[in-house]
């Protein structure tokens, strides 16, 4: 084996699925770079950057990422993971995955995902 996870390894949800996650407890940790963070977030989401800097020229994966992650999240707690709109919350749901987070889901399309949710609800 590679190391790489395939799609199937990974548990997506998409908006609707995540909010009922998080309205029956479950918790959100948003990827995304603090000041990105702030702009806008799920109610009650906790922020780990999956990066520590992101620029034109290169992104810099947080190097404490899963330690931090692991300070706030058991690896059998169900909890949701999100960024903007998605790309860096997938990789972080493999990496997380092959931390032994078990019950981690990816939310496809992210923030942008659960704001969508919102609107067809309205």
């Amino acid at each position: 084996m590679d190391g790489q996870k395939s799609a199937v390894d990974i548990v997506t949800v998409d908006g609707h699925e995540a909010r009922g996650l998080v309205a029956s407890g479950n918790r959100y940790l948003d990827v995304r770079l603090e000041e990105d963070f702030e702009k806008g977030h799920v109610e009650g989401a906790l922020n780990i950057p999956y990066y520590s800097s992101v620029t034109p020229q290169e992104k810099v994966k947080n190097p404490r990422f899963i330690e931090q992650v692991s300070s706030l999240f058991g690896k059998d707690e169900v909890f949701i993971v999100g960024c903007r709109s998605g790309v860096r919350a997938k990789r972080a749901t493999e990496d997380l995955l092959d931390a032994g987070f078990g019950n981690v889901k990816y939310l496809a399309g992210g923030y942008l995902a659960w704001l969508k949710s919102t609107n067809e609800e309205a």
